[in-house]
């Protein structure tokens, strides 16, 4: 997920529909897809049940996302909606909840990273949590040193994780088509319930948070009314098929109880019907794409308090930067509490740690992806779509689990001090275009 909605426009520098796609899909695709066969296994085919009403349910509320966006330009993406629709006070609670999204998606991330870099380094096994901090805070160390080395870590990151999904799609599909019946569980619908699928869909929905880029881009677009919706739907779409097939197909093709028991999933399968020596490269990229994840989502948690704080939503303390404007007070705030978020869970093994992170994130997304379906029902646009994604984000929420959605929802309004505090310090900026940077 990006947070370009915050920046100003560049003219000559607008991304027509293709470009708008390829940036929905390069947030969607990341390094949620490395460990989600092992949690999804034990659900087999609701699992894949899952898979398909979570692509239909994000469509909707990508949609009902970009319509406001395309109907309202200006408004300042997911937050700016909630700002119009609900105030100021909700603005900055949705805001925070964001935030708070950022944070353990990045627990999640280290996790993933940490896993994977496991298979070839077991000893970072003996102790999940401490080495997953101390790679948030080396990258928090790169984004703080310089912007350009973060970007540059992005780059080349986000063209090495599509090696092993590329790999495990091509061998997907090389065993589907040779002769004979490809080794996966029959389809037994006495198998499939309502519960298992909620579940199952809660774990889906963290690999597709990063759908509403293009609507977060806004200023950036080409043809915004036009180009959002369709790349938003395209972008997810794609991204949501290419997620079902080649994470079911991962799950499917191993036998369930070693897939859950797997730290390393896709390096399982692919060490499996392809060899170890590739299994271990596999392993290696699939941890680099983690790191680069997790590199992005650190720039993001530092951006994200920054933007809040020009417009008087969050306390000007999150707004101070650099010489360089590198936003230095949010980025050691939020990996302080990535830090606490993985000392508090250092008890568990990185399958369940990983699993608690993903949980929760997504729950703090549903919250603000619920905020901005009931908005787009509220400013009547979408109506339809927007309230199959209420249902869908309820349903969602409930799937997660009590204790995950409701942690989300404790840790969003914890956020409400920050706003009484920002409020104390000065009046909001109007929305439009960011205001001057706090000095």
């Amino acid at each position: 997920m990006t947070d370009t909605a915050f920046t100003t426009e560049r003219p000559g520098q607008k991304l027509g529909l293709f470009a708008a796609v390829a940036l929905v899909m390069g947030n969607v695709i990341g390094s949620g897809a490395f460990l989600l066969p092992a949690q999804l296994a034990p659900f087999g085919w609701n699992a894949v049940i899952a898979w398909a009403v979570t692509i239909g349910g994000a469509l909707c509320l990508a949609n009902a996302i970009a319509q406001l966006t395309a109907r309202h330009p200006g408004i300042g993406g997911p937050i700016g909606m909630v700002r119009v629709s609900f105030g100021p006070f909700a603005a900055s609670i949705a805001g925070f909840g964001s935030w708070v999204s950022f944070l353990t998606a990045n627990a999640t991330l280290a996790v993933a990273a940490t896993s994977y870099g496991g298979s070839q380094f077991p000893w970072l096994l003996a102790h999940p949590a401490l080495a997953s901090i101390l790679l948030v805070w080396i990258l928090t160390a790169v984004a703080l040193a310089s912007t350009r080395l973060a970007s540059v870590v992005q780059s080349v990151t986000m063209l090495l994780k599509l090696v092993p999904l590329l790999i495990a799609l091509a061998l997907i599909i090389a065993i589907i088509a040779r002769p004979g019946p490809a080794p996966v569980p029959p389809f037994v619908w006495a198998d499939i319930n309502i519960t298992a699928v909620g579940a199952a869909a809660a774990l889906a929905l963290w690999a597709m948070v990063g759908f509403e880029a293009a609507s977060l881009a806004e200023d950036i677009v080409d043809q915004p009314v036009r180009n959002i919706p369709r790349a938003t739907l395209f972008g997810a779409g794609l991204s949501g098929l290419f997620y079902l097939v080649v994470c079911s197909g991962v799950m499917l093709l191993i036998p369930a109880a070693e897939m859950a028991a797997s730290n390393a999933p896709f390096a399982l399968f692919i060490g499996t019907y392809w060899g170890p020596q590739l299994a271990s490269i596999i392993g290696i990229f699939a941890a680099i794409a983690a790191m680069g994840a997790l590199n992005g989502w650190i720039l993001l948690h530092g951006e994200l308090p920054r933007s809040l704080a020009v417009r008087g939503l969050f306390p000007a303390f999150f707004g101070r930067v650099t010489a360089r404007r590198t936003p230095y007070a949010a980025l050691i705030t939020g990996s302080v509490i990535t830090t606490l978020l993985l000392a508090a869970n250092s008890s568990k093994d990185t399958a369940a740690l990983f699993a608690f992170m993903a949980l929760l994130s997504t729950s703090c997304s549903l919250w603000i992806y619920l905020a901005c379906s009931i908005a787009a029902i509220r400013l009547r646009a979408a109506m339809i779509t927007s309230a199959v994604g209420v249902a869908f984000a309820v349903w969602a929420l409930w799937g997660a689990g009590i204790t995950p959605s409701a942690l989300s929802f404790a840790l969003m309004m914890a956020g409400a001090p920050l706003y009484w505090i920002a409020r104390r310090e000065g009046p909001l900026a109007p929305l439009g275009r960011e205001p001057a940077a706090i000095s």
